[in-house]
């Protein structure tokens, strides 16, 4: 009679160090939160919305780092009781948090740009174009702190979108700061608002869908199903696999389980340990939970597998 084989492994290594990437956290959020209160002041002496929305969205990038390294915390905390993968996946709740934040933010300073481009205030554009170029060199040491750290994890990725996206908005203030300065031009204020807010919607809406995608439990996008099935059939003595699952615990954390198909005659110990040594060599797979049976005799191909070795 057949007797199911399992087998759990578990291997997760970013690359960089934890205590690494929390020091280069910790120094991007630094640079933000000394610059934001100056912004602030500054936006509300030059009626500058453009300002005031990269303000607003540091203190969004000074959020996405603090959620980070919370929830670099609480993905440490060791596996127990009815949370059997620990807290890894606190960085994605972190990932999404950021992600709908962002939304939120690009929709009411869209609002506000657009009454300002009807109503539009007096702007003093020095002003502007002197706290911009300012931003712009402490955003691009906060980028340089944050390309350091692990960006495999979708926890640190968020930040550093966050900041990249900050000084992609500083760039615009300081071009419209200029002309409005040589110009007079004061509806470019609300038109580089406008920019602001496209800015941090494209970045909003690319966590809230990487991070949703995790918790659909979707394969990784770096890994293919059928690819990886082929790969598995392809092993000597496989004959069919079937409830074959891959998804992503937490970001640069994928996981497989499947249930395998072997030829009667041969130990299923031994195309399991073959089949997980290739998952983590050619798919980087470390988590896997592989159930090996003998195909019944005359049988070799039994008609629920989802995946047949028809050779």
């Amino acid at each position: 009679m057949p007797s199911p084989e399992h087998n759990h492994q578990h291997g997760h290594s970013h690359g960089v160090s934890k205590n690494a990437d929390r020091r280069y956290l910790y120094t991007a959020l630094a640079l933000l939160l000394g610059f934001m209160v100056v912004e602030v002041g500054a936006g509300i002496m030059a009626s500058s919305l453009v300002l005031i929305a990269d303000a607003g969205h540091m203190l969004t990038d000074a959020g996405a780092i603090m959620l980070a390294l919370v929830a670099m915390r609480l993905a440490e905390k060791p596996a127990q009781g009815r949370f059997t993968f620990g807290f890894k996946r606190a960085e994605i709740l972190s990932a999404q948090a950021n992600g709908i934040t962002l939304l939120i933010l690009s929709a009411w300073f869209t609002i506000e740009a657009i009454q300002r481009l009807i109503t539009p205030p007096q702007v003093h554009g020095l002003l502007v174009l002197i706290v911009a170029l300012v931003g712009i060199v402490v955003n691009i040491g906060a980028v340089w702190a944050l390309s350091k750290a692990n960006r495999q994890s979708l926890n640190v990725e968020g930040s550093f979108q966050h900041i990249l996206t900050d000084l992609y908005a500083f760039i615009a203030t300081a071009i419209a700061g200029g002309i409005i300065w040589w110009t007079g031009w004061n509806r470019l204020d609300a038109l580089a608002a406008l920019v602001v807010a496209g800015l941090m919607l494209k970045a909003g809406y690319g966590l809230v869908r990487d991070s949703g995608h995790i918790f659909l439990e979707a394969a990784p996008r770096h890994l293919n199903p059928g690819i990886i099935s082929a790969a598995m059939l392809a092993m000597p003595h496989v004959t069919c696999i079937d409830d074959l699952h891959v998804w992503e615990v937490t970001s640069g954390m994928p996981a497989l389980s499947a249930h395998i198909h072997v030829e009667p005659s041969i130990d299923c110990h031994d195309v399991r340990h073959l089949i997980e040594a290739m998952l983590q060599d050619r798919f980087g797979i470390s988590h896997t939970t592989l159930q090996t049976d003998h195909a019944e005799i005359g049988k070799s191909r039994p008609s629920n597998c989802a995946f047949q070795n028809l050779h």
